[in-house]
Formats: structure tokens, sequence, C-alpha cells
């Protein structure tokens, strides 16, 4: 009983007094107001605050970091690319086998205005990286281009790329913000903003202007981009405006064949010879 009062006593004190000033703190305090004279409660609400910051801010109090606790709140997951907003209120184009998805596409792009920024996300089926070109004349030579490529660390980053003819020059100066993206399902997938308004230079366009589409994707060694996947890379039938959302879709090869007007006349042809009989 006699140990429990002693230990309520010394609780008392140290609640009530508080965090004891330094010495220098006292020094300060006295001079202020005399040795005799009433301690002023603010300077000492200060210096106290002051010496618990200090103490606080000692290295048991810090993170591996050096940052005080708590730590930064962890990084939201990858939101899912959502189709249903296709030709709503995003543009998307989509390259594979017809009813394909951001998922499950040869190659998927989306894009939207958000404020004077215009977000795109782009999805492919490979483990290296997967780009868009913004192009006046349908060919690769002289265009700007965006990719998102897949390191060995297993991280997705957004870089900017200049064609100079055939071959892909990464350019220092990188429009992207708000960069996300990850891999999955050896998809890369990723999603960034550009301002749609930029400086007249040579490795960038104006957005706001309407461009053909390059679309191209590939594998990557030690996060360094290689030759697309496929020879001649698809490219939009007609120039692409930020301004009209539309849900375009362009068979890839595989599917081409049955959809060109040649092979149905064909497929119709032959239908009809074994439906007649030979004469």
């Amino acid at each position: 009983m006699r140990h429990l009062v002693q230990l309520w006593v010394l609780v008392s004190h140290t609640v009530w007094r508080g965090v004891a000033p330094s010495p220098t703190d006292e020094g300060a305090l006295r001079g202020a107001h005399g040795d005799h004279g009433e301690p002023g409660h603010k300077e000492h609400h200060k210096d106290s605050y002051g010496t618990f910051a200090s103490e606080f801010l000692e290295s048991r109090h810090l993170s591996d970091d050096g940052y005080p606790f708590p730590t930064a709140p962890p990084v939201d997951p990858f939101a899912r690319i959502k189709v249903h907003d296709c030709g709503v209120t995003k543009g998307c184009i989509r390259y594979g086998k017809p009813g394909c998805d951001a998922e499950t596409c040869d190659y998927f792009l989306s894009y939207r205005r958000i404020g004077t920024d215009v977000e795109y996300e782009m999805s492919a089926d490979t483990d290296g990286w997967v780009a868009v070109g913004f192009s006046s004349d349908k060919k690769m030579g002289g265009d700007d281009v965006m990719g998102c490529v897949h390191d060995d660390n297993g991280r997705v980053r957004i870089h900017h790329f200049y064609n100079v003819g055939q071959w892909a020059k990464e350019i220092k100066r990188n429009p992207a913000r708000d960069e996300e993206g990850v891999f999955e399902s050896n998809r890369v997938t990723c999603r960034f903003k550009r301002p749609l308004y930029v400086p007249r230079e040579e490795t960038l366009v104006d957005l706001h202007l309407s461009w053909y589409y390059l679309f191209a994707w590939g594998p990557a060694i030690q996060g360094s981009i290689t030759r697309h996947d496929i020879d001649a890379p698809p490219v939009s039938d007609r120039m692409v405006s930020i301004y009209k959302y539309e849900d375009l879709f362009m068979p890839s090869t595989a599917y081409q064949t049955f959809n060109s007007p040649f092979c149905l006349l064909l497929i119709v042809a032959l239908t009809f010879y074994l439906l007649m009989g030979t004469p």
C-alpha cells in the first residue's frame, strides 16, 4: 500500500510539473522577471513545447527514413481501366480480338480531357513496353511518342521518345505527370496526364490538334525498349481528336482476313458453289 501511494504521488507530481525547463530556460525566465518575480506562463509554455519537440524528434522517434512517425501512407493500388466509359466520358481504341477489353486486347488506349490536361491509359500484352505516337502522316518518323516501360525492378515508368526514322530516341524533357503503372498477368498497363497545350517544340505536339495515333509494344531489356513485336504496328484509320470520344475497334491480323470485302465475297462464292454442286 505504501508503495502505491508513493507511485501515485510521483505520477501526480510529474503530470502537474510538465517538462522541466533546462538551466538555460530558467536563466531566461529569471532575466525576464527577476529572481523573485512571478514566472511568465506564456514563455514557460513556449520553452516547454520546444523542449518536448526536440525530445520527440530524437532518433528513437524517427522512422528509418528520418521522418517523424507516422510514416507516409502506402500508395493506392492501380485502379483498373474501365471500358464501360468508352465512347461516353472518354475515347477508346482497341486492337485485337472482337469484343476485347483493356485486359484482353493485344493493345488498348483510352484518352479524356481533365482541365488543361489529357489523361491517357494504355495496356498491351507484353512484358516490356507499350507506347502511343502522335503522327501527321501515318508513318513512323518525326513523331512525338509516350511510352510505358517495365524495368527489371518490376516498376512501370513513363518515358518520352521522339521517332528518328525507325528508331525511338528518348527525350529528357518528359511532359508526363501523375504517373501510374503496373505489370501483372503478363501485361504492361499505365496511366498518366499530359498538358493539352505545350510550347512549340519539335519533339512535342499540341494535343488539342488532331493526329494519327501510332500503336506499338514490345520487349524491353534492363528498362530499355527494343524493336516492337510486329513489323507493321497498327495506325488509326483517321486522325484522332481528343474532343471527340469514340470507341474504335481495330481487328488484329488474325481477325482481319474475314473482315475484308474480298474474303467475304470469296466465302459467299464458295458457299454458293457447294450448295449448287458442280455442273
